[in-house]
C-alpha cells in the first residue's frame, strides 16, 4: 500500500503462507500471541481479534520504527485475516506519515482494502491516534 509520502508498506493476512516475494525485511504483526517460525525481523503487538491493541504506546513505537525503515527496507504489517487489525494499524501508519487522522480509515480503504478497519472502536482509535 502506498503511504501518503509514497513509501510502500505491505499489508497481509497471516492465515495463508506468505504469498508475496521477496519476503519482508521488517514487519509489525498485530495478533493475539507472539509468532513462531518467522525468519525476518519483526515486532509483535498484542492485539485481540476485533479489539484494540493491549498497549497503544507499543503499537505507536513499532509503527514509528516501521515508517522509518520503510524508506530503505521492505516492510509488512499483518494480522491473521489481514483486514481489521491490519487495516487499523495501516491507518495509524498513514497518520504517522501525514494523513489527517479523520481521513486515514478512508485512505486505507481506498489504497489497501474496502474491508479494512472492521469495528467502530477501531475507527475511533484511528481518529484519536497521534
Amino acid at each position: 500500500m502506498p503511504l501518503p509520502s509514497g513509501r510502500l508498506v505491505r499489508g497481509r493476512g497471516l492465515r495463508i503462507d506468505n504469498p508475496y516475494r521477496p519476503d519482508p525485511e521488517f514487519a509489525v504483526y498485530v495478533v493475539g500471541s507472539d509468532l513462531y517460525g518467522v525468519t525476518w525481523e519483526y515486532r509483535w503487538v498484542d492485539w485481540p481479534d476485533f479489539g484494540l491493541p493491549a498497549n497503544p504506546a507499543a503499537l505507536r513505537e513499532n509503527l514509528v520504527e516501521a515508517l522509518a525503515r520503510s524508506s530503505i527496507e521492505r516492510v509488512e504489517v499483518g494480522c491473521v485475516g489481514g483486514r481489521g487489525r491490519t487495516g487499523t494499524a495501516l491507518a495509524c501508519l498513514a497518520v504517522l506519515d501525514g494523513a489527517p487522522a479523520t481521513d486515514a480509515v478512508a485512505y486505507v480503504r481506498q489504497h489497501y482494502s474496502l474491508d479494512a478497519v472492521e469495528t467502530h472502536e477501531q475507527a475511533s482509535f484511528v481518529a484519536d491516534f497521534r
